[in-house]
Parts: structure tokens; C-alpha cells; sequence
């Protein structure tokens, strides 16, 4: 299967329409209230490939993955980084179709509905803009799969995308959209989800949610993919089965794979790294794009700064300024703000990659966090103590080691997320 990097341009079922926007749309306070449940963090489309030329009269089917259940839902559609305006001709959510063999792109044709914006089935996304749809009337469960259906009757230009989804989506020629089965989807990649960046539940005494802006290992890089074995995902499961009898905290991924504190996507790093535009802008641009605008956001896990010193060689004074500042913006909107230390990664990637003197930075932030940091900071999430090998502190756990060196496997990710104290989330 393709990765994001490498892409290159390559009879109709009932469908249950929305009723658009009403009185109700807002509930009363105190009775239900909208809070995120999943989302993803965008960027611009990369300079070669699809995601550069973008859908021409084509359809992309996206899998997501609830962590909090509600009695409606709306979908968020974004347009962030396009150079034109982009036409949705039309959209629908379904459930998966479990059982077929193709189940994540066959989809379930009782649970297919239409989404519509303003009452239309069709709209505009307007340039650097976002779409929301109409609430829709369908239950959602915690942790369940989701599949959200667009069509693009014009080329969309570059499109606004998150590179890195750990899950097989699917692209096919003119509008699939109430397609039961993904025959006509003929590209399927192990990434991408195009213009969709957020998926809201309307339920009562929500305790709002919980961001992590992260970078590759929150993105689930050396995770097994469909599986949905990222740590933030394990930590809403964690969340949900710890807290059964009352609400829990929807759990926002906004991690990019490649994101620094400090530095450009596009610029390259050391070992021959080239940049691309998918690892994002610098953390701090990214706060009033993908962290403050989430739905019901309460709680903001910071997990960057070691791509800044293996790409970019920073010192620990210049990591430990950008932490500072974005702590210094998350708890100047009230928001709860943590941040994770740096895993080791000793052995990944090409000489220059991996130093002492880089490994010595790492350790520099980690006693900053674990000393001074944590009292600026709500909390800090030790992750270098749970993913490092006792005996050789510079490397990861063989045992959590995805086999890049850099990035935990499923157990790792499970680790990670039974690490985090409930407390400092507030709970």
C-alpha cells in the first residue's frame, strides 16, 4: 500500500437524509451539549502526487474511530490549505459492512445517511475555510467504526489532508458516495484522510475532551494498521472501561508524523531527510488551527521535541523555550496543559541521525520537565521511564521497539496509555 509521501495521480441504495438545521440544533443548557470525538490534524498536500493534483469527479471513502458516543453527530470538512474554493457534491455516513470480506470498504446500507449543509446535499468549502454539516439524527457508540463517504464532482486542487491515518481509505472514479460495496474503489492506501477533520457527538454531562498534539508517535507510526493501536486511542479505551458509570472525555489525536516545536514540514533534516509538507508548520502555528478550535477541548497533551533534534540538531534552550510557550498559550485560554519526555531512539535511521551529543540534548529537556517543567506544567507524562531499556536507557524496550528504533509497537502504545495518571486529566 501507498504511504501519503509516495502517492502518485492515479444500482443506488435509500439513503436517510438529514433534516437540516432547526431550533434544536443547540440544545438547551445543561441538557446535551456537543463535544469532539475524533479528529485529525491537517496540512497541505505534499508537491508530487494526488494529494498535489487532487479528486477530479472522484469519490474518497474514510474510516474513523469514535472514542465517545452521543445521540447526533455532525462531521467537519476543511478546506484549511486548498488554493481554490472545493465542491462537495455530495457526502453520506454509514456504518462498516462487518459482515462482508471487504468490511472496511463495504458499507452497512440500514445505517447509510446523507449529510447535508444548509438543508443542500451539496456545498462549498471556500478557500482556507471549514464546512460543518447539519446535525444528524444517528446514534453513536463509544469506540466504534464510522465511514465517511465524499464526492468531488470538480478537481479539488491540492488538497487539505492528514497524511499519516493508519488505516486503509479508499478512492474511486465519480460519486460512490451510497455505494454499499467498495468495488469502485480502486485506489486504497494505507493513509490519508482528505478534507475531513473532525467528527462531533451531541450527549448530555460531557466532560469535553482531551488533545494530544503529538508527532509520529502519536500518529501511530509502527502500529499495526485497522487495528487502532495508537496510544491515544488506548487511552480513550482505558478511559471508557475505567469509567463505566459516568461520561468520559472524548480523546482528540492531533499528532502529525514529523512535527516539530520549531520547524517547517518542508524543510529537511539530517540523515538525508527531505521534508514534506504533510509533517505540518511548527507547533506553535499549529495551536489556533488544530488545538483551540476542537470541540469541548479541556485538557492539552504535548508530546514534540525530538524530531527538532534529530531533523534539526536543536538545542535542549531552544526545546524547552517552544514547550514553554506553548504551555504558556493553552493555560492562557483555561485549558488543563501536560507534557510527555522524550522516548530514546538510539539506533534509528542513517549515521548523524542518532548522537550522543543529540542524546545528551534529550536527556537535557527530560530533566527540565521532570524538574522545573513540572512546575509550570499541570503534569507531566513520563514516557521515556516506560518505553527505555533499563540497561541501555538510550535505546527503546526491544519488547516495545516497533523495529525502527524510534517508534513502540501495539505493546508499546498499550504501555504508554496505561502510564498516564487519570488524575492529571483531571479525572
Amino acid at each position: 500500500m501507498a504511504s501519503a509521501a509516495t502517492l502518485l495521480v492515479v444500482a443506488t441504495p435509500a439513503v436517510v437524509a438529514s433534516a437540516g438545521p432547526s431550533d434544536t440544533d443547540t440544545a438547551p443548557a445543561g441538557r446535551a451539549e456537543w463535544a469532539g470525538s475524533w479528529a485529525a490534524a491537517v496540512t497541505r498536500g505534499n508537491t508530487v502526487g494526488l494529494t498535489n493534483t487532487g479528486l477530479n469527479n472522484q469519490s474518497i471513502r474514510m474510516i474513523v474511530h469514535t472514542s465517545v458516543g452521543g445521540d447526533r453527530l455532525r462531521v467537519r470538512l476543511t478546506n484549511l490549505y486548498g488554493e481554490q474554493a472545493v465542491r462537495v457534491g455530495h457526502a453520506t455516513v454509514a456504518r462498516p459492512n462487518t459482515a462482508t470480506p471487504d468490511d472496511r470498504s463495504d458499507i452497512d446500507a440500514g445505517t447509510l445517511h446523507e449529510l447535508t449543509f444548509g438543508g443542500a446535499t451539496s456545498a462549498t468549502i471556500n478557500k482556507g475555510a471549514e464546512l460543518l454539516s447539519d446535525p444528524l439524527d444517528l446514534a453513536v457508540e463509544e469506540q466504534e467504526d464510522l465511514v465517511v463517504t465524499l464526492h468531488f464532482p470538480v478537481l479539488t486542487g491540492p488538497v487539505t489532508f492528514h497524511g499519516q491515518s493508519k488505516v486503509t481509505n479508499f478512492i474511486g472514479a465519480t460519486d460512490l458516495t451510497t455505494a454499499t460495496d467498495g468495488a469502485g474503489f480502486t485506489i486504497r492506501p494505507n493513509c490519508c484522510w482528505m478534507f475531513l477533520s473532525g467528527l462531533d457527538v451531541q450527549r448530555r454531562q460531557t466532560p469535553g475532551s482531551i488533545v494530544i498534539l503529538g508527532d509520529s508517535i502519536g500518529d501511530g507510526n509502527g502500529s499495526t494498521v485497522n487495528a487502532n493501536k495508537r496510544w491515544p486511542d488506548l487511552l480513550a479505551d482505558r478511559l471508557v472501561d475505567a469509567r463505566p458509570e459516568v461520561r468520559t472525555p472524548g480523546v482528540l489525536n492531533l499528532s502529525l508524523a514529523g512535527n516539530r516545536l520549531n520547524h517547517e514540514g518542508p524543510e529537511p533534516g539530517a540523515g538525508g531527510f527531505p521534508g514534506y509538507h504533510e509533517l505540518g508548520p511548527n507547533a506553535l502555528a499549529r495551536l489556533n488551527e488544530d488545538v483551540f478550535p476542537q470541540t469541548g477541548v479541556k485538557t492539552v497533551v504535548t508530546h514534540l521535541g525530538i524530531n527538532d533534534i534529530w531533523m534539526s540538531n536543536d538545542s535542549a534552550e531552544q526545546i524547552i523555550a517552544a514547550l514553554r510557550q506553548v504551555n504558556q498559550q493553552v493555560k492562557a485560554r483555561g485549558l488543563r496543559s501536560l507534557a510527555a519526555t522524550l522516548t530514546p531512539y538510539e539506533g534509528h535511521g542513517n549515521p548523524g541521525v542518532w548522537t550522543p551529543e543529540k542524546d545528551a540534548t534529550r536527556q537535557a529537556v527530560n530533566s527540565w520537565l521532570r524538574g522545573p517543567g513540572a512546575h509550570e506544567f499541570d503534569g507531566v507524562l513520563d514516557f521515556e521511564a516506560v518505553l527505555r531499556d533499563p540497561g541501555q536507557p538510550s535505546r527503546l524496550l526491544p519488547a516495545y521497539d516497533s523495529g525502527d528504533h524510534i517508534h513502540p509497537n501495539d505493546a508499546g502504545n498499550q504501555a504508554m496509555a496505561d502510564a498516564v495518571p487519570l488524575r492529571l486529566l483531571g479525572l
